[in-house]
């Protein structure tokens, strides 16, 4: 997995690329929410363009980083989810829990 944080507004766009799996990807997306929450940033729209195979334990790292921007005031959102991945979200009924956007404009606007 790599990740690629950039900026617009108020809003933390976070990509990521590769495979999201456990193991290693756990501690460094937890790390990293861990940090932007500790540097005051608290809107954060995930971009999945670039993730091609999440596993079960992927989607558990996602569920941890909205659970903790959740109880530290903030929000995470998903941006650019694939088939693949929204079909996971839909039968795990987790497609009710996550924000999901194909738009970046739109997907920032709607966090204000």
């Amino acid at each position: 997995m790599k990740v690629r944080i950039r900026e617009s507004g108020q809003v933390t766009i976070v990509g990521i690329s590769g495979k999201l799996m456990g193991g290693a990807d756990a501690d460094t997306f937890r790390d990293l929410v861990h940090q932007l929450i500790e540097s005051g940033k608290k809107k954060v729209l995930i971009d999945l363009a670039g993730v091609k195979w999440v596993n079960s334990t992927g989607v558990g790292i996602l569920i941890t980083g909205y659970t903790t921007m959740r109880r530290n005031k903030g929000d995470l959102k998903l941006l650019n989810v694939s088939n693949k991945i929204q079909s996971i979200l839909y039968v795990t009924k987790l497609n009710l829990i996550f924000e999901c956007f194909d738009d970046q404009d739109e997907a920032i606007a709607s966090f204000s």
